[in-house]
């Protein structure tokens, strides 16, 4: 189990029959798992040059389970002299770790995906037990994060660079080189999805990395950690660190990092974005969504309504692919009651029970700590977000607020929630809810649906559900979204595409994994070389500019 799970007491509440059997950290690490004055939850310990270590922070951010409010831990605030520390062993580690051979990088990331593989059931009970999604919804968290070490596992091919022979005795070729120290902050609703996006493929292409996970659920990273310390990732090539805004300012300030990878929120990718360039890094963030389904009254109804309930309130809405808005074309708007009662059977409950269909909402504190908005909580934003829409003159055709399930009465849960007759207008249709809220809107014509999907700012993903070629092929041309589906809810690509959010949803211009994730972790040296063959006898020297022939 996770280093947190290992030591709960809290983990005894889990259901019995769905408990998980893993692995725990090795003993020299938990042995280094102390606990703060007068509080018996453990700390969750650094990684820093290969090894677990206890932070001598003196501030700590509580870590608690989304369904019971169980205290799990305590993260610490990194001090500034620990954060110089990851960054400077990952700067001196990049010295050898760039010159390892391809081929030695590749038997790593081949190694490394056996041992995630193996040990995905222990990730996802970390992830439920800290984030509150399903044990099955987390098991695909770490799948498609895995997917990802796979295609890395290609890297000798994914480096190669391109030559041509320009003139005589004359050739250029172009080569890819590692940046150095790569950055990381994660969002809490991957907690293994994201980071194996991230340090994998950046450690693969030789660079070295630092990494914040998410301060709600970082146990998933620190087994990860550990696993890449067995697949034989050298001391410090890979470090974790925790904390806030004082953690993440330092890691867009550091010199020694050259590039920052983030997924989470709009207001803290954009400054985030912004504090990093300043400094010279290269960024890539993804941020706010707001996802359209698009529906036809040709699509295949039983299919479509599956599918819609599945991509609106899986994970309690807390994906940044959520389908959490949905057009309805024509004749399609008297599928709403259908849609209604399929919501209503989903069941609400903690992530471990057999049966559940989602989980809590991540916590009663803000989204992230360093997420510079008023302190609300997740849960009553989504629900201030509904009652605006009511307001505004929204039809409210499922209300999920006030849900209690037995046994869980303290947790962070909202129920499915379906609003009807909204309008392009409404703060509950401007404002990501992050929650499992479904806002309808209606068009008469495929045009029209088109239109309002491209008048928002956001451009993450879409789908279109039809069974129609032709309005496929017009959706898919005419829509300016970055991942389009056809029929399909969530188009997250493999990781032989990149993920390929646009306009408002991402800042950079560099895709996550596939390609254009290889982009991001190097760069592009161009080398001309003329080996003349007359130097073997000639001595005159040449003082002309030379040309090109």
């Amino acid at each position: 189990m996770s280093l947190l799970l290992s030591l709960s007491p809290s983990l005894s509440r889990a259901p019995r029959r769905l408990r998980v059997r893993a692995t725990a950290l090795r003993a020299p690490a938990l042995a280094r798992l102390g606990t703060v004055a007068g509080a018996s939850a453990p700390r969750v310990p650094l990684f820093i040059d290969g090894e677990f270590v206890q932070s001598r922070a003196t501030s700590h951010i509580e870590l608690r389970d989304p369904a019971s409010q169980d205290l799990l831990g305590l993260v610490p605030n990194t001090t500034n002299d620990e954060l110089a520390r990851a960054t400077s062993v990952a700067r001196e580690a990049f010295a050898s770790w760039k010159k390892t051979s391809i081929l030695t990088r590749q038997r790593v990331m081949l190694e490394l995906q056996a041992l995630v593989r193996a040990h995905t059931d222990e990730i996802a009970s970390s992830i439920t037990r800290e984030q509150g999604k399903t044990l099955a919804d987390a098991r695909g968290d770490v799948f498609r994060g895995l997917q990802v070490v796979e295609h890395a596992a290609a890297i000798p091919t994914l480096m190669m660079g391109e030559s041509l022979p320009v003139s005589k005795d004359m050739d250029t070729y172009s080569i890819r080189q590692p940046l150095g120290v790569v950055g990381g902050i994660m969002p809490f609703n991957f907690p293994a999805m994201i980071p194996l996006w991230v340090f994998p493929l950046a450690i693969a292409c030789g660079n070295t990395c630092v990494i914040k996970p998410s301060e709600k659920d970082p146990g998933a990273m620190m087994i990860l950690a550990r696993l890449a310390s067995e697949a034989g990732v050298p001391k410090g090539v890979l470090n974790v660190v925790h904390g806030g805004t004082d953690t993440v300012n330092f890691l867009c300030d550091s010199l020694d990092i050259r590039a920052i990878s983030f997924v989470g929120s709009d207001q803290a990718g954009k400054s985030i974005f912004a504090r990093a360039t300043a400094s010279g890094k290269r960024v890539q963030a993804n941020l706010g969504a707001k996802n359209h389904g698009v529906i036809l009254p040709d699509a295949n109804k039983n299919y479509t309504l599956n599918q819609l309930a599945g991509a609106a309130f899986g994970a309690a809405g807390q994906r940044c692919m959520a389908l959490s808005t949905v057009v309805f074309v024509g004749s399609a708007r008297s599928w709403l009651p259908e849609l209604v009662e399929r919501a209503k059977k989903l069941k609400v409950s903690n992530g471990f029970e057999e049966g559940a269909d989602l989980g809590p909402m991540i916590s009663p504190q803000v989204f992230e700590v360093f997420f510079a908005v008023e302190p609300n909580m997740a849960k009553q934003r989504a629900e201030d977000l509904i009652q605006s829409g009511i307001d505004e003159g929204a039809t409210i055709l499922l209300d999920g607020r006030g849900i209690k399930p037995k046994g869980y009465e303290k947790g962070n849960f909202l129920g499915p929630t379906i609003l009807a007759n909204v309008t392009p207008k409404m703060k509950c249709y401007t404002e990501e809810i992050f929650g499992p809220v479904l806002v309808c809107l209606e068009a008469e014509t495929l045009d029209e649906a088109i239109a309002i999907v491209n008048s928002n700012p956001y451009g993450n993903g879409t789908a279109l559900f039809t069974n129609s070629g032709s309005a496929a092929r017009k959706f898919q041309e005419e829509i300016d979204v970055g991942q389009v589906g056809i029929n399909v809810p969530i188009p997250v690509p493999l990781p032989m595409f990149s993920f390929t959010g646009s306009r408002g949803s991402i800042r950079g211009d560099l895709n996550f994994y596939g390609k254009t994730g290889v982009q991001f972790y190097t760069q592009i040296k161009t080398i001309t070389a003329l080996w003349r063959s007359e130097d073997a006898v000639g001595a005159q020297a040449s003082v002309n500019m030379p040309t090109l022939r």
